[in-house]
């Protein structure tokens, strides 16, 4: 089993897709899936399609379907995503007992990963064939222990109760994807959910039942249209939409903290303009702001949103604000932290139990945990351990696969603990 699910994530790794492309990474889970019997849901089924956030152009959907289907996804399968990617599976015992719902997150990064000849990946031929996207935060183990899971769950079924959910979410990056599926009411009678990430700052052999520390965010597109003129004939005659975008970037970044608690905010993209001698015309900005409360959060988009305004008077350009992600905070239930801290203890690879473990950075698994709790039940956001090449999101990033093995044990065995005989 162990094997497999190396092979899984170095597949995975080798054909990464981003956040709402992921349709070749859909199909191949969703195709085990269906082999081991669970009810798998796709698309429209999956996801309510009215709160999907930071989704490409149709076109580019298109293409990244057709990517796919050359990479070897069942095109029976990509039909019944009718274009969502994303997969609910769900292994109805039929016995009374509780139901559990698990997520692992499996899109990629936009990064171009390295060709280094001292790069893992690069030197052991898994290397991401697709230019410009890499798994550099870990999704591809995720989605493979996850895989893993279902196969054991599928082969030991007569010995569960109750119900359990995989949920193999699009568009963790951004924060983009779980409202989609919180909002379609798949956990609204879940008992216990269970999240979790590898690496993040603890060592291999480490694991931790308990996140804190999530920031609340809100993640903005702006654009902002003028009139374009020949800057040198007749610039009077233009309404220039990138200095609109850069007197809104750098006055963002002057935002007053707030004594409340910690803030943040990060113009991370600013493009514009067709030539240097052409007042341009259209400017985009890619921002986020973060909260250690949603209050904080709120603050900080006030903010953003009368700075974003002012510089479009000021400039007497058109703006459109369009959100693209968010997420909120969350707390973890305790009982559940106690119960899963209670299964690690019982596995020998697990060295270290760190009892609490700050993630200092947004995940909208919050969403799926904070929607859990409203209907009663119990959440929980755990980190297995793991050495790490680089940091998270760098070109170079690559992690000790035996966390593979570790966080197989570790699902299976809260699966035997909470929905074992």
């Amino acid at each position: 089993m162990i094997e497999k699910i190396i092979n899984y994530r170095r597949d995975f790794h080798k054909f990464p897709e981003s956040g709402w492309t992921e349709f070749r990474t859909t199909a191949i889970v969703a195709g085990f899936l269906m082999d081991w019997h669970y009810t798998v849901l796709l698309g429209k089924d999956a996801v309510d399609t009215s709160f999907v956030m930071g989704r490409p152009s149709d076109a580019e959907i298109q293409k990244n379907i057709q990517r796919a289907i050359n990479q070897g996804a069942d095109e029976t399968i990509l039909e019944k995503m009718a274009g969502y990617t994303g997969v609910v599976a769900i292994m109805d015992t039929g016995k009374p007992g509780p139901t559990t719902a698990f997520r692992f997150d499996i899109d990629a990064n936009e990064v171009d990963e390295s060709t280094s000849d001292t790069h893992r990946p690069t030197y052991e031929g898994f290397r991401s064939l697709n230019p410009d996207v890499m798994h550099a935060c870990g999704h591809d183990g995720h989605t493979a222990i996850g895989l893993g899971t279902a196969e054991f769950i599928s082969k030991n079924k007569d010995q569960l109760i109750g119900k359990i959910i995989l949920i193999f979410q699009p568009a963790e990056e951004g924060v983009r994807g779980a409202r989609a599926i919180a909002e379609k009411g798949h956990l609204n009678h879940v008992d216990y959910f269970v999240a979790g990430h590898l690496g993040f700052h603890l060592e291999s052999g480490y694991f931790s039942p308990k996140a804190s520390g999530f920031l609340a965010t809100t993640k903005l597109d702006v654009t902002y249209t003028g009139t374009s003129a020949h800057a040198g004939a007749q610039p009077e005659a233009g309404k220039n939409a990138l200095l609109a975008a850069a007197t809104a970037a750098i006055n963002l970044h002057a935002i007053s903290p707030n004594s409340q608690g910690s803030t943040r905010l990060n113009v991370g993209q600013l493009v514009a303009g067709t030539g240097r001698n052409v007042i341009p015309e259209f400017a985009v900005l890619k921002l986020e702001t973060r909260g250690a409360s949603t209050d904080l959060n709120e603050y900080m988009l006030d903010k953003t949103y009368k700075i974003l305004n002012g510089a479009a008077v000021m400039y007497d350009v058109e703006m459109e604000i369009k959100k693209v992600g968010e997420a909120g905070t969350v707390e973890c239930d305790a009982e559940l932290v106690s119960i899963v801290a209670d299964v690690a203890r019982g596995i020998s690879d697990f060295d270290n139990i760190v009892e609490d473990h700050i993630l200092g950075g947004s995940e909208d698994a919050s969403v799926l945990m904070a929607k859990v709790q409203e209907h009663g039940g119990k959440a929980t956001y755990v980190f297995l351990g793991s050495k790490i090449a680089a940091g998270h999101h760098n070109s170079k990033f690559d992690f000790d696969e035996k966390v593979l093995e570790r966080g197989y044990k570790f699902f299976t065995h809260t699966v035997k603990k909470l929905n074992g005989v």
